[in-house]
C-alpha cells in the first residue's frame, strides 16, 4: 500500500511513515479484511465508510501537523484516521455522532494501542469547544459550507482540511488557512464523502 502511494504522488515521508505503522486491517469490518490495504474505500456500518488510503494521505498532509500538535477530527468513523494523526505525534481529539460506531472506533484504536486518543460522542459540526483551539482540524464527512464554529476553534495560523458539497456528487476538498488577516480558502481537488448529518442538516437548509 505505501509504496503504491509514494508512486501515485504521497510526498510527505511522515505520513507514508505514520501510515506504515498503522495496522489498517484493525480499523475495517472483518468481511472485508482482504482487502484492508487495498488502496479503495471500504464500508464500516452504518452508511459509513473507511477512506480510501490515498485519501487519507493527502488530506494528513495538507494539515501540516507536527509533534505536539493538538488535532481535532470530525467523523472518528472505525478510528483509523485517528490512529494515523496519533503517529505523527498529535494530540487527537475525535468527535463521531453515530455512538455505534464511536464505541467501535474506541474498541478498535485500544486493541491497536492507540488509547491516548481523546473520543466524544456527539455533533462534530460544533467541534469540541472546551479542548480549543486546535492547531489542525480534519473532517471526514461532507457538510456542504466550511463550518464556522471549526474555522472559530482553530489557531492562528493552523489548517482546517474538509470536502464540501452535496450529497451523491463529487465534493471539494477544501484547505482552510486561518491568519491573522482572515481566512484562506484552497481548493485541493474533487472527492468523495458521505454527507455530514446532524447540525450541518440543520445549516445546510437540508
Amino acid at each position: 500500500m505505501i509504496g503504491e502511494l509514494e508512486r501515485i504522488g504521497v510526498k510527505s515521508r511522515a505520513v507514508l511513515e505514520a501510515m506504515r505503522r498503522v495496522p489498517r486491517h484493525e480499523f475495517v469490518r472483518a468481511k472485508y479484511l482482504e482487502y484492508a490495504y487495498d488502496n479503495h474505500p471500504l464500508p464500516i456500518g452504518d452508511k459509513q465508510t473507511i477512506s480510501q488510503p490515498l485519501v487519507v494521505a493527502h488530506m494528513t498532509e495538507a494539515l501540516r501537523i507536527g509533534p505536539e500538535d493538538k488535532v481535532l477530527e470530525v467523523g472518528t468513523g472505525s478510528g483509523y484516521q485517528a490512529a494515523v494523526l496519533a503517529e505523527l505525534g498529535a494530540n487527537v481529539y475525535s468527535v463521531e455522532i453515530i455512538p455505534g460506531l464511536a464505541s467501535w472506533a474506541k474498541e478498535n484504536l485500544h486493541r491497536a494501542g492507540y488509547k491516548s486518543v481523546h473520543l466524544r460522542t456527539g455533533d462534530g459540526y460544533l467541534g469540541w469547544e472546551e479542548e480549543s483551539p486546535f492547531d489542525a482540524i480534519v473532517v471526514t464527512a461532507a457538510p456542504q459550507h466550511v463550518p464556522k464554529p471549526l474555522v472559530a476553534q482553530l489557531t492562528i495560523g493552523g489548517h482546517l482540511v474538509t470536502p464540501v458539497g452535496p450529497a451523491g456528487a463529487y465534493q471539494d476538498l477544501m484547505l482552510v488557512k486561518r491568519t491573522e488577516g482572515g481566512v484562506r480558502n484552497i481548493n485541493l481537488g474533487p472527492v468523495a464523502f458521505v454527507p455530514m448529518t446532524g447540525e450541518a442538516m440543520i445549516a445546510d437548509g437540508r
